[in-house]
């Protein structure tokens, strides 16, 4: 512990998570670093979480951003928990990272401050507990882009390097990231306590998390199932505003599900460009189990995950369980396509309902695919009438969609100019391109963090048009695009 002042003001730890039973979490402090430096410092971020490091020397600010000093009202601990990966279950847990605890803002929120990368737990399975600075640099990047784009997420707080090396594919600088969260609670949390612990612990761990996040949940008639559809609705809405920008998650894990429904892990994460509903880019991923347009059905697996570890607490009668579940789960499909739909009715600017929409939306998808057109840069054609540098839009196949979508949108008393307008308020004009993320991440592990700045600036606007940044619109070249892959960072 240290001297508050050396660490900032406005500290407000609260420590709800371990009011659970011990076995949901383990007592760890991070394992100090050898030579921390600050790298990074989201100033907004800890001015909205309370927080203000105002004078505060650079070296103590490393040193609480490293965990080698913590706020004295601190009480670090791993989360236990498990989860399917790629399909299979298996006991996981924080292996390299240590909460904090609960920050309450002045806003009256409570927001989850974890270290990623801070060293061994006792669930770290063999692992080395660290983090490279290439992988928390991407998580900060990612992050701070899905705040920008409006899709809700964890964020980053601040990064910093370590002075000890990490050792993967190559030997490279280790890094702690400062995560925060509404919520470190996944679906994989209640997987742990459905396998491993009893009943009662699970209906401590559902009567936590409904009394943190579902409230409202509460006073209902069944709250288990009150709040499986509550979690269910966020993830369809979450998964939907993936697909609205070309987010490809990369592990959709159930250990990666927050309960809270926010982003969640930026390890293989990529953002698509020419639009291929199969396209995966994930090295791990070799069966394309979580491609882009498998997002929505892998959403709805492991949601009955969750749905199966919760199975007690819908009702003592276990045939009666398992009906009430399948029936809520069962209508998954229906509650996600009314989403996708109503997200991409906004990207077209498309006032209202019509029952021709969906093959609207659906009809363009297929013209995207077959002439390998940008998914971003093609709705931002559709929506300036400048469709001069995309390929396909000269084909009478698009040609005779666009004046569909012409019709369309200038329906239910809208202007054409008033449906643009709605256009550039979700359609981004700059996402993460994968060739840029890269640079700016080889840059930075070289000292260089110039591009990194610049790219983080402009994703925190990305529906503004900049023509001073238009050559951060360009896609890359077909040959990188196909040999480019992504890394967890374990």
């Amino acid at each position: 512990m240290s001297n508050p002042h050396t660490l900032g003001s406005g500290w407000n730890l609260k420590h709800t998570y371990t009011s659970l039973p011990e076995k949901f979490y383990s007592l760890k402090a991070p394992v100090p670093v050898k030579e921390p430096k600050i790298v990074l410092l989201n100033k907004q971020l800890a001015k909205d979480l309370g927080l203000n490091f105002e004078g505060v020397d650079e070296n103590h600010l490393a040193k609480l951003f490293a965990g080698n000093l913590l706020p004295e009202d601190s009480q670090p601990f791993a989360q236990a928990y498990a989860g399917h990966q790629f399909g299979n279950f298996t006991m996981l847990g924080d292996g390299r990272a240590i909460m904090l605890g609960e920050q309450m803002t002045p806003d009256g929120e409570m927001k989850d401050i974890q270290f990623k990368g801070s060293g061994r737990t006792v669930f770290s399975r063999g692992g080395d507990g660290r983090s490279t600075l290439k992988a928390m640099l991407r998580e900060y990047l990612i992050s701070e882009a899905m705040h920008g784009l409006g899709i809700p997420s964890t964020r980053s707080l601040a990064v910093v390097t370590t002075g000890e090396p990490v050792y993967r594919e190559q030997v490279q600088a280790g890094s702690i990231l400062t995560r925060v969260a509404e919520s470190h609670i996944r679906v994989g949390t209640f997987e742990f306590s459905r396998q491993y612990l009893s009943e009662e612990e699970l209906k401590e761990l559902l009567n936590y998390t409904i009394a943190r996040h579902y409230p409202a949940c509460m006073n209902s008639e069944n709250p288990t199932l009150e709040f499986f559809n509550a979690v269910m609705n966020r993830q369809a809405a979450l998964i939907a505003e993936w697909v609205r920008v070309g987010f490809i998650h990369g592990v959709m894990n159930t250990d990666n599900m927050s309960i809270a429904g926010e982003s969640i892990d930026f390890g293989p994460c990529a953002f698509m460009n020419a639009y291929d509903p199969n396209k995966v880019f994930s090295s791990i991923d070799t069966q394309g189990r979580y491609a882009f347009g498998n997002q929505p059905q892998i959403a709805h697996w492991n949601l009955s995950c969750l749905a199966s570890a919760l199975l007690p607490l819908f009702h003592s009668d276990k045939e009666t369980a398992i009906s009430i579940a399948q029936e809520s789960l069962n209508s998954f499909p229906t509650i996600y396509r009314k989403e996708w739909l109503r997200a991409m009715r906004l990207k077209l600017g498309l006032l209202g309902e019509d029952e021709k929409d969906k093959k609207l939306v659906e009809d363009l998808m297929d013209l995207m695919q077959e002439f390998k057109m940008d998914y971003t840069n093609t709705f931002i054609a559709v929506g300036t009438d400048n469709f001069t540098n995309e390929q396909g839009m000269d084909s009478p196949g698009f040609q005779e969609w666009y004046l569909r979508w012409i019709k369309r949108a200038g329906s239910h008393g809208q202007t054409l100019e008033a449906a643009q307008e709605v256009m550039s308020a979700h359609n981004p004009q700059f996402i993460p391109r994968n060739h840029l993320v890269e640079e700016a991440l080889e840059n930075a592990a070289a000292g260089d963090m110039n591009l990194f700045n610049t790219l983080l600036d402009l994703l925190r606007d990305p529906y503004t048009p900049n023509k001073a940044f238009t050559n951060y619109q360009v896609t890359p070249q077909v040959e990188w695009e196909e040999n480019y892959k992504t890394f967890c960072g374990t």
